[in-house]
């Protein structure tokens, strides 16, 4: 424990006030929802939880998670891989019945594979080895697709997405060359191409890869009005409270659309449909800000980072924080394919909330311990 009265001056205040006002919005939308006031009062409880993990997060200096950084990660695997030993959720093999709580591994996996991923590419740059050729990529590549691949065989497609942001935006600030950049581009330009062919020439082939409920999504998504009392119904409703929402919105405490229930899951994955119905263009449109405001944050603290590691560490949350926010919000307003993915800090549930915090404590404590004393 290194706490001292001197890190008090450069906390970073103004994140701690956007999460505050973040948790004003989840409290709004959870309760303006089907699950009601009650599932509300919960999500509060994780919020006062994640405080206290923040708070202890910050006494110790962010460099013992380069310590443990590669055990974390092999934590996390062995628990993603514990998962497939367990009952079949909605579907998926992602939880852990801890009987109070659903515990999902993937969550905290997000944090240990930035960290791995941030020890390993930091000490590159300790020793001035830049990423010029393409095998140096293996590594980081390796690191990511371990339990990208463990999380889409649960199956958990949109969590497992997570980890391109996170990969994308750590290359970037590892100083990723441009033809790097065409040649993965080539692979996945690959990829999809096999895909077209597959499924216009050998349809059973491509369905044993793409399970139907998956590329349901999609045609779905791109025409909703195919099946809008069943395949299509989640997206339709989303837009019509959406829009009904107009300006001002419906109003806090007004009966809404999602709050009978018309907007499934509008606790979770839909939360921001509940707030845009009831506060209205004006109400997302400041929720969006916020999320703006807690990037920009950030990106700050990376640039201003004392060492390799806290610099790639905060590139990996703004990645995986980035891509969760525009895919969240994105499904809602018909501009992304419906996925799970929860919006971060808003959304219910446990898991998901207090790795955020987590998560977010590191970027914080990063960004406190970004100078040092001149006789340090």
């Amino acid at each position: 424990m290194d706490f001292e009265k001197r890190h008090l001056k450069t906390i970073d205040w103004p994140i701690l006030f956007i999460i505050l006002c973040l948790g004003a919005f989840s409290l709004l939308g959870i309760s303006g929802s089907a699950a009601g006031v009650d599932t509300a009062y919960k999500q509060m409880l994780w919020y006062l939880l994640g405080y206290v993990i923040l708070l202890v997060v910050l006494l110790f200096d962010y460099h013992i998670y380069n310590t443990v950084a590669y055990v974390l990660y092999g934590i996390g695997i062995v628990l993603l891989l514990g998962v497939f030993a367990t009952k079949e959720i909605n579907g998926a093999t992602s939880w852990y019945d801890l009987g109070v709580v659903l515990f999902q591994p993937s969550e905290p996996m997000k944090l240990f594979t930035i960290l791995a991923v941030a020890k390993f590419m930091a000490k590159k740059t300790d020793e001035q080895e830049k990423l010029h050729t393409f095998y140096q990529l293996v590594p980081v590549g390796l690191l990511v697709g371990v339990p990208l691949l463990l999380i889409l065989v649960q199956p958990d497609l949109g969590t497992s997405l997570v980890y391109t942001g996170i990969l994308a935006t750590m290359l970037i600030v590892g100083g990723i060359r441009v033809r790097h950049v065409l040649y993965l581009g080539g692979l996945v330009g690959a990829f999809f191409a096999t895909m077209t062919f597959l499924y216009f020439q050998q349809q059973d082939l491509f369905f044993k890869i793409i399970k139907p409920y998956q590329w349901d999504r999609i045609t779905f998504w791109l025409n909703p009005d195919l099946d809008p009392l069943y395949k299509g119904f989640q997206l339709k409703q989303s837009l019509i409270a959406i829009g009904s929402g107009q300006l001002m919105g419906k109003g806090i405490n007004t009966a809404t659309q999602a709050s009978f229930g018309w907007v499934p899951v509008g606790e979770s994955d839909f939360i921001f449909t509940v707030i845009a119905e009831k506060t209205g263009f004006i109400g997302a449109g400041l929720l969006m800000i916020l999320f703006f405001a807690l990037i920009y944050r950030m990106i700050r603290i990376a640039m201003e980072a004392k060492d390799p590691f806290g610099s790639y560490v905060v590139a990996g949350v703004v990645g995986m924080l980035t891509f969760q926010i525009f895919e969240n919000i994105g499904m809602t307003i018909q501009l992304m394919p419906i996925t799970g993915i929860p919006l971060p800090f808003i959304s219910y549930g446990g898991s998901s909330l207090l790795t955020n915090f987590f998560i977010l404590a590191i970027v914080v404590n990063i960004g406190m311990r970004k100078d040092k004393l001149r006789f340090d």
